[in-house]
């Protein structure tokens, strides 16, 4: 048992540190606390008397010159006191709260309404509703969109009577065209596009009738004629059949003329002329 003028004090200290224990007279000051505590627990560094702070776990205790014995429950007998021993931190430079604040309302003001998973209360999805409603719009005008295409379409139309000089309406019949149509008035084509076309198409069926014609003349030198094949298999008779043909071209001569030898010249003093 301590005695009544002692007072216990066990001390929650931080890592590497256990708790710590103390007994003190109950008259001692709060300021010589950690004095007692660095000649009790060597390991405790003594310079850091100003960076440490003792408290009770409930407030810090403002006044360092007041006893041990305040410290004391005053409805209780007991002596025992516990403190808590904290290193004190160095403070920023404050603000941080309201900018929490600030970055959190605009996050919250960025936060897309994005509900079309939801339901109603018969079970069907809010983006199944908004598709039916665009699609009972657009079915609904439906036939002024046909209008307008038929407009714009008639438009187009007398635009090109109007170039090529058919009169339409009162004075004319439906289908009648001018007369200077009849005589053969000349009239300028200024459609670009249809000619950029026409001639693309030309040049591309000259261009495929000549790789046609360039395949076929390729195709004609590699492949073997069928006079090639002839004298191919027979070989040798391709002579003989030359030389029969030269025959059938030169004339025959009887073998009696062929085999009767040369008669040589005679003088004339010879035969007495």
């Amino acid at each position: 048992m301590a005695d009544s003028s002692f007072t216990t004090l066990l001390i929650d200290a931080f890592s590497p540190f256990t708790s710590l224990t103390l007994t003190l007279p109950s008259n001692t000051p709060f300021s010589d606390v950690y004095d007692h505590l660095c000649g009790r627990y060597p390991s405790l560094p003594p310079h850091l008397t100003s960076v440490l702070t003792l408290s009770t776990h409930a407030s810090i205790i403002s006044d360092e010159r007041k006893p041990l014995s305040s410290l004391h429950d005053p409805d209780g007998n007991s002596k025992l006191v516990t403190l808590r021993l904290t290193p004190c931190l160095l403070g920023g430079k404050g603000g941080f709260g309201s900018q929490l604040r600030a970055a959190g309302g605009r996050m919250s003001s960025q936060k897309t309404s994005n509900n079309d998973s939801c339901r109603d209360l018969s079970g069907r999805r809010l983006s199944t509703l908004k598709e039916a409603k665009k699609l009972a719009e657009y079915i609904e005008s439906e036939p002024q969109r046909l209008k307008v295409k038929a407009e714009a379409q008639r438009a187009k139309l007398e635009a090109l009577e109007k170039k090529l000089g058919i009169e339409h309406g009162d004075a004319r019949k439906s289908g009648e065209v001018s007369t200077e149509i009849l005589s053969g008035k000349k009239h300028r084509f200024d459609d670009t596009e249809y000619l950029e076309q026409s001639r693309e198409l030309a040049d591309n069926v000259k261009s495929a009738v000549s790789v046609g014609l360039l395949k076929k003349r390729k195709k004609a030198k590699t492949s073997p004629s069928p006079d090639a094949d002839k004298e191919k298999t027979v070989g040798n008779g391709k002579e003989k059949v030359a030389d029969g043909k030269k025959s059938e071209l030169t004339p025959t001569v009887p073998a009696a003329v062929v085999d009767v030898p040369p008669v040589s010249a005679i003088p004339l003093d010879a035969v007495g002329a």
